[in-house]
């Protein structure tokens, strides 16, 4: 019970008390002892009214302390669950990144080994096209048996890879140098045969006029003197400004 409803109490208390002191002459202790007892119920009835509302404030206000009490642990719930599901959504997406990469690394692994085997573009002598990786190896690798001074190695290795890429844009230069590989050789007929096999092939390859003086060279030394004049001659008409155009005047000179 509030100190200030009590003070309320002992007022009034006290004011009836000195009315009924007052009236005394009015009234005989009957009816004084009636008005005090009712005075003292009406008290009693607020005192018991103003402690159930009491009761019913303090009741109201421990559940409204144990709603917020449940509304602060469902949000620390909540926050508990989303930090969990944050840190699980933060861990699928270092997965789906590194998933990523493997994949990009792998797929240029992929691509590279791939290249290995595609047909590529290529330039040889100044001539450009498409060529399979084991066109390029091979023909590499018989240029450089020649490159080392293996002319009976380097005859046999453009020979075989003649025949087995019949087609191939090496084709001209490997009959140069296998026409060079049998010079060196001294198959000379051999020779012949191949730096014509380029020329019918490829007339305007660059290696068409170094391969006309082949051929003229290959005729001196089988001592044909007029079939070498003769193919002097042409190269010298065909490919006027060449290097060796210059070079077949020169042995013209000396062979007249």
């Amino acid at each position: 019970m509030s100190s200030s409803f009590i003070r309320s109490a002992v007022l009034a208390s006290a004011a009836l008390l000195a009315a009924s002191g007052a009236s005394a002459a009015l009234f005989d202790d009957d009816e004084a002892r009636r008005a005090i007892l009712e005075l003292r119920g009406r008290v009693e009835q607020q005192r018991l009214a103003h402690e159930r509302d009491a009761e019913a404030q303090r009741q109201d206000t421990m559940q409204l302390r144990r709603s917020l009490l449940d509304l602060q642990a469902q949000i620390e719930t909540v926050r508990g669950e989303l930090a969990r599901i944050t840190g699980q959504n933060e861990q699928l997406l270092r997965e789906i990144a590194d998933l990523q990469r493997r994949q990009k690394d792998i797929a240029a692994g992929v691509d590279e080994r791939l290249r290995k085997f595609e047909p590529s573009k290529v330039s040889v002598d100044g001539k450009e096209f498409i060529a399979d990786p084991t066109e390029s190896r091979d023909f590499e690798a018989a240029l450089a048996v020649f490159r080392k001074g293996d002319f009976p190695g380097a005859q046999t290795a453009f020979a075989d890879f003649i025949k087995r890429f019949p087609q191939s844009g090496f084709r001209p230069t490997a009959l140069f140098w296998l026409g060079n590989s049998q010079y060196a050789n001294r198959d000379y007929r051999g020779a012949i045969a191949n730096f014509r096999g380029l020329l019918a092939q490829a007339p305007d390859h660059p290696r068409a006029p170094e391969a006309v003086l082949s051929i003229a060279n290959c005729q001196i030394e089988l001592k044909d003197a007029a079939g070498a004049r003769r193919t002097l001659d042409e190269l010298i008409k065909t490919y006027p400004q060449s290097e060796a155009a210059v070079a077949a005047k020169d042995r013209l000179s000396k062979i007249r």
